[in-house]
């Protein structure tokens, strides 16, 4: 029979046992666990031989190891080290290899990562398509948007190479990203597509790393294709970025052509990281994304030193100690690991978390606590300008705090934003967001939708403009209702400017004529024309930065066919007749639809805007007067008509004084309803009229 007992228990007294049958002592125990009101005597089972050999195999498995913090000492169980972190463990610094791929848009960049990731082992062949592509919003429009890393181990000549590789985008707007991640690398694959040739997004690529001072190595991709022309693309890399075409390395990612012959180029000809894992810790902040499990997860380079969880690191950007959590690298997903040396790139996040988001700070430099008077902070990066901002606003304002926290983790991972508080009377609380172009912002608004699922109101995309007063003093004016009317004009206002930029075009020579009529038609100044290959042109032009966010790539694209690429950076301010352009309901602004524009655009635009905002308005009790204001003066004007009772149905055979009279009571009617009266436009109406 099987022995069972009772067991009595008293607050804060010893347990009363009473045994029905005789205890096994030799094989149980009895062990006490003490709570806060109670005590409890549980019976632990017989330890068998078979526990006894498992819990031998983890006490040699594992390892404890003490870390030692201002107030406490932790104990921490270390994990077992894999094979994978082994491997890295025996890897010197001399043979690691830091290294990014860029390029135009759509020229092979994620499918070329793809190919080398499955090259090293890291991914099985034939598995997910652009693995390192990771947004919905990347894999739907086809183009990368976000830079994304990966480390590997590649075995060359009979030695392992660590080698972290960094995906990054290729669209102007999103050149920020480009610059983050050369700052963790020591050398850059130049990709070109055969059928393409050298494109206005690889000449600005080019400079940039160049600038930085990164080793290039130029890659033909596409070589397969009927339309591909090696020769011609070798030689525009020559005349352009004057690059050794026998060292270029002829490939095709899609079908994995001569792709092996990439690695070799980089383990011999892009340099190892400098750093010495005996020196003090100092890493530099590179990126940040949000986990709901871990919090905030920043992306870090080991310069010197080594970091390993329990760490107590110190920033030198906001002066905070953080407890590491855990460390790891990217291998493609994040793998973690006992420690990152000198050299590496990966990623930590803290225990306990940051406590606020924008704690992060980009380019911040972190070192152990204790060191932060002995280490030179790193210099960090440029912070990149606004150049389009929007006005944002939820569909439903009780929606307004799960916004505001899905806008602040999309900012987390895209640290190029920036974010102030808006208010509208028309469309509630909300935000203004500057970006760094129309693509940048439209693709914040989608991962917005796809990855929150939030219901947002996107006002147009309007640029800065600078107020030069009387007093010689200088303002900048984000917000169009923040641009002073007409009376300050005339008497305050010395000069009004607005930012025009450098655009740099290639395109074939058989559209130049109709991209240049479209720059002129946009106010262009043109700067320069070069033919640098036969059929290939570089066209420069100044053209102001409204004109270029209105939809003016679509534009270009529409009329190359889609050959011609663009590429544009800042130039100056110019004094221009500019006004501010309002839309009045009743002769009242709203104040959610305004814009600056310069008067010669002022009555197309206003053509265009009381129309629309017309289909969308109902008919009210009393006349509707929708106009287009520029300044003081009226550019357009729509009516929408009141409802009317027919007064005059009930009258047969009735004179016409009688007729008249009644008409002349419903019109003194009107009046007074107008006077008294206030216009009610749903708020369905706004939505509308500024959906795209």
């Amino acid at each position: 029979m099987r022995p069972w007992f009772h067991l009595f228990v008293r607050a804060n007294r010893t347990p009363k046992i009473n045994l029905w049958t005789q205890l096994p002592h030799r094989a149980c125990a009895w062990r006490f666990i003490t709570t806060t009101r109670r005590n409890y005597a549980i019976r632990i089972k017989p330890v068998g031989d078979l526990e006894k050999r498992i819990a031998e195999i983890r006490h040699r498995a594992c390892a404890w190891r003490s870390i030692t913090t201002t107030r406490r000492n932790y104990a921490t169980r270390v994990k077992p080290v894999g094979d994978l972190e082994k491997r890295i463990a025996e890897i010197p610094l001399d043979r690691f290899r830091n290294f990014c791929i860029v390029a135009h848009v759509d020229h092979g960049k994620s499918t070329l990562s793809d190919r080398l990731l499955e090259l090293t082992g890291t991914i099985a062949p034939g598995g997910n398509k652009q693995i390192l592509d990771k947004l919905d919003v990347e894999r739907e429009r086809g183009i990368t948007v976000k830079a994304q890393t990966c480390s590997m181990i590649y075995n060359y000549k009979g030695k392992d190479y660590l080698l972290h590789l960094v995906d990054t985008p290729g669209h102007v707007d999103f050149r920020a990203e480009v610059s983050r991640s050369y700052a963790s690398c020591g050398g850059a694959l130049l990709l070109v597509d055969a059928s393409q040739g050298v494109q206005a997004q690889t000449v600005a690529n080019f400079y940039l790393a160049f600038a930085q001072g990164l080793h290039l190595i130029p890659i033909v991709n596409k070589v397969d294709l009927a339309s591909a022309d090696t020769p011609r693309t070798l030689e525009q890399m020559q005349s352009t970025f004057e690059l050794d075409p026998e060292k270029a390395v002829l490939v095709s990612a899609k079908t994995g052509l001569n792709v092996e012959a990439v690695l070799p180029s980089v383990i011999e000809q892009i340099p190892a990281p400098i750093g010495d894992h005996l020196k003090p810790l100092r890493l530099l902040l590179v990126d940040s994304w949000y986990s709901t499990f871990k919090g905030v997860v920043l992306l870090v380079r080991i310069f010197d030193g080594q970091v390993m969880a329990g760490d107590q690191v110190f920033s030198f950007a906001t002066g905070l100690k953080y407890h590491i959590g855990e460390v790891g690298i990217m291998y493609p997903l994040e793998t973690p690991q006992t420690v990152l040396r000198a050299g590496q790139v990966g990623y930590i996040f803290f225990k306990p978390g940051m406590k606020r988001i924008n704690d992060a700070k980009i380019g911040d430099t972190f070192t152990t606590v204790g060191s932060e008077t002995t280490v030179e902070p790193l210099p960090g990066f440029e912070e990149p300008k606004a150049m389009v901002f929007v006005a944002a606003f939820p569909v439903d304002q009780g929606d307004y705090a799960h916004l505001e926290d899905s806008i602040n983790q999309i900012t987390l991972n895209d640290r190029s934003v920036t974010l102030q508080k808006e208010s509208s009377e028309a469309l509630g609380s909300g935000w203004r967001l500057g970006f760094l172009g129309s693509l940048h912002c439209s693709v914040f608004e989608d991962r917005l939708r796809q990855e929150h699922g939030a219901s947002i109101i996107i006002t147009p995309p309007t640029v800065p403009f600078k107020v030069i007063w009387a007093s010689g003093r200088e303002e900048v004016i984000k917000n169009p209702a923040n641009f002073p009317d007409k009376e300050a004009i005339h008497l305050g206002v010395k000069a009004l400017q607005e930012p025009y930029v450098l655009m740099t075009v290639t395109l074939p020579d058989e559209y130049l004529g109709k991209v240049i009529e479209l720059c002129e038609a946009n106010r262009g100044d043109q700067k320069e024309l070069q033919f640098f290959t036969a059929t290939q042109v570089i066209l420069k032009y100044e053209l102001p930065l409204a004109h270029l966010v209105d939809d003016f790539f679509g534009k270009l694209k529409s009329l190359t066919k889609g050959y011609a690429s663009m590429d544009y950076e800042e130039a100056e301010w110019r004094t221009s007749n500019i006004v501010k352009l309002q839309l009045l309901v009743n002769h009242i602004p709203v104040d959610a639809v305004s814009r600056v524009v310069h008067d010669s655009q002022a009555e197309r635009l206003g053509k265009q805007w009381v129309t629309k905002f017309k289909a969308h308005v109902d008919r009210q009790m009393f006349e509707v007067v929708i106009q287009a204001a520029a300044g003081k003066r009226i550019v357009a004007r729509e009516t929408i008509k009141p409802f009317r009772k027919d007064v005059l149905a009930k009258l047969h055979a009735s004179d016409l004084s009688r007729r008249r009279k009644l008409l002349e009571n419903q019109k003194e009617g009107r009046k007074r309803l107008r006077a008294v009266g206030n216009i009610s436009i749903d708020q369905k109406a706004f939505q509308a009229f500024l959906a795209k």
